[in-house]
């Protein structure tokens, strides 16, 4: 059984009025690896920024789930400035909701504020229902950054309840909130 609903079509890369978002190539690697060195970007569940091998890591993931999904994270791009991803992933770390798609994002703290984060994830959950054609898309950002679920809370979504997602081998494990909208919900808007 897939760990993702079925797909409509892939993805392919999207421009917003300010962002340019496309899928993840090698050549990234500087890029994101700038970005994911900063703290506030994985505080939320690491505490710490990425080394430069764990951005290596994380980039040859997205890699292998463009190629195996169809769709995956995008990185985001203001002009030639990374900014850091937004799109449309598998939460295999939460296995009682698969099959499913989420959508998320992580941004240079630069770039917070300014309503970056929600201008991407209505783009990705368009393209989640119109490209993809899903049934729903969640997102599952953790219980403690208001400001990320209330992204969630700008781009329609709406919170199922609280979820306990499993510690692995490199964090424990946290508290999240499980937001969710429906293709119908989205047409709806």
């Amino acid at each position: 059984m897939s760990a993702h609903p079925p797909i409509g079509s892939p993805l392919g890369d999207v421009r917003t009025e300010r962002l340019e978002l496309r899928r993840m190539q090698p050549g990234d690697l500087d890029g994101l690896a700038e970005v994911f060195a900063v703290r506030e970007v994985w505080q939320f569940p690491y505490g710490r920024g990425f080394t430069r091998a764990e951005t290596a890591d994380f980039l040859d993931a997205q890699l292998r789930a463009w190629e195996t999904n169809g769709f995956g994270l995008w990185i985001a791009r203001e002009r030639d400035r990374v900014l850091g991803f937004v799109g449309l992933s598998v939460p295999l770390f939460l296995p009682e909701i698969l099959p499913a798609v989420e959508v998320g994002w992580r941004l240079h703290p630069a770039a917070w504020g300014k309503g970056y984060a929600s201008e991407a994830g209505h783009a990705a959950l368009r393209e989640g229902f119109e490209t993809l054609r899903l049934d729903e898309i969640c997102s599952l950002p953790q219980s403690i950054n208001p400001a990320s679920y209330r992204v969630c809370e700008r781009i329609g979504m709406r919170l199922e309840r609280e979820v306990r997602i499993p510690a692995n081998e490199r964090r424990g494990a946290v508290s999240a909130r499980l937001y969710a909208l429906s293709r119908t919900q989205w047409e709806r808007r």
